[in-house]
Formats: C-alpha cells, sequence, structure tokens
C-alpha cells in the first residue's frame, strides 16, 4: 500500500515530537590514505579515502576514526563488525556490501548508491542518510537509534525484527518496506513522499503517521484485523 505525503514544508500540528540528534561530524585535516588494501582489524584514523576501489575486499571488525570516505566502491566488500566513529561517507557506491554487526556513530552518509548492502544486526545511533538511491537494504534485527533518512529512496527496505528510536523518514520515498517484527518509539513517517509498506503494518505501534496516509493505508489495517471493506449494495 502505497501513499503519498503532503506535509512537507507544512508547520506541524499537535503535541511536539523528540526529534532524532543529529550527528556532530567535525573532520579534523585528514591524511590521503596510502592506497593500500583494507586489513581486517585494521585502525584507521583521521584518514581520507579518495575514489578508492575496495570491491571484494575485507575489512572485517576495522575501526575507521574521523575518516571521510569520498567516491569509494564497495562491491562485494566485507566490513563485518566495523566501527565507523565520527565519519563522513560521500558517494560511496556498490552491490553487496556486508556490514552487518557493524555500529555506525556519529555518521553521515550522503548521495549514497548501493544494492543488497548488509546491515542486519547493526548499531546505528546519530547517522544521518540524506540522498541518493539504496535498494533492498537489509536492517533485520538491527538497532537504530536518532537515526534521520532524508531525500533518499529506499527501495525494499528490510526492518524485520529491528528496533528503530527516534527515526525520522523526511521527504524519502519508502517502498515496499518490511516492518515484520520492528518495534517502534518515536519514529516518525510524515513527511515520507511515499509510504509503501508491504509487510508488518501491524508494527507501526509506536510511529506517527500523517492524516493522508491513514487514509491510503486504511484498507491495509483493516485487512490486518479481519475486517471486509465493500461498497453498499443497490
Amino acid at each position: 500500500m502505497t501513499t503519498h505525503g503532503t506535509t512537507h514544508g507544512k508547520k506541524r500540528k499537535g503535541a511536539a515530537r523528540p526529534e532524532p540528534k543529529l550527528p556532530e561530524v567535525r573532520l579534523p585535516e585528514l591524511r590521503p590514505h596510502d592506497g593500500g588494501e583494507l586489513e581486517p582489524e585494521g585502525d584507521y584514523d583521521g584518514l581520507a579515502f579518495a575514489d578508492a576501489d575496495f570491491a571484494g575486499q575485507s575489512g572485517g571488525g576495522a575501526h575507521f576514526l574521523d575518516c571521510g570516505l569520498y567516491g569509494c566502491g564497495l562491491d562485494e566488500t566485507r566490513l563485518v563488525s566495523a566501527r565507523f566513529t565520527d565519519c563522513v561517507l560521500d558517494g560511496v557506491r556498490g552491490v553487496g556490501t556486508d556490514l552487518s554487526r557493524a555500529a555506525l556513530r556519529d555518521v553521515e552518509i550522503r548521495d549514497a548508491r548501493l544494492g543488497g548492502v548488509q546491515l542486519y544486526d547493526a548499531v546505528l545511533e546519530r547517522v544521518l542518510i540524506r540522498g541518493g538511491k539504496i535498494d533492498y537494504l537489509n536492517l533485520r534485527g538491527a538497532e537504530l537509534k536518532d537515526v534521520t533518512f532524508e531525500s533518499v529512496v529506499l527501495s525494499e527496505a528490510d526492518f524485520g525484527g529491528a528496533r528503530l528510536e527516534r527515526v525520522v523518514f523526511r521527504d524519502c520515498a519508502l517502498r515496499r518496506a518490511d516492518f515484520s517484527g520492528a518495534r517502534m518509539a518515536d519514529v516518525d513517517l510524515r513527511e515520507a513522499t511515499e509510504l509503501d509498506v508491504a509487510r508488518g503494518i501491524e508494527r507501526l505501534s509506536g510511529a506517527v503517521i500523517s492524516p493522508f496516509q491513514l487514509l491510503d493505508l486504511a484498507p491495509a489495517f483493516a485487512a490486518q484485523i479481519g475486517v471486509r471493506v465493500e461498497p453498499v449494495a443497490e
């Protein structure tokens, strides 16, 4: 069921809701990366990775602190349990990037072009994902706290079993999303330009939607509780 947001740019009414805390990334003067391959358990501090191709490389358990990744290729890059702290990922691209069980704290992801990225069982805290397009984002079992999705297209994102607290979808297209088993607190969907929930409509408890979205989602809510909606016979 797809809904189209119409509240963008309008003053919100009703009780104020907690806004997600935005990341405060203040990168120091960065040193260029030496061009070597990623290393498992590697320690990367204050580095700029510009147009690097990390396709197929493994950096599981690595720690990126005060780093910038600009235009990097991440096809099939394995970053299981990696940690990103005070980092900017700008224009990264790739298919099959494995960030499962990763930890992202105070991170900005800008204009990413990703497909099939694995973030299951990951922890995202104070993360801003702005612009770009992410297909088949796997966030199953992840913890999202103070996360902002802004002006990004999310196609078939999987939030199954995830925990979302103070998460906002602003000017986003959310297509065929799966919220099965998700737990929500202070999740704001009102400014989503598209809201298409494929599964888990009953898990929207703890979220706020607009009146227009409610009208569009009404058939799905009715089906969830077993109510049939039919026209009056003439």
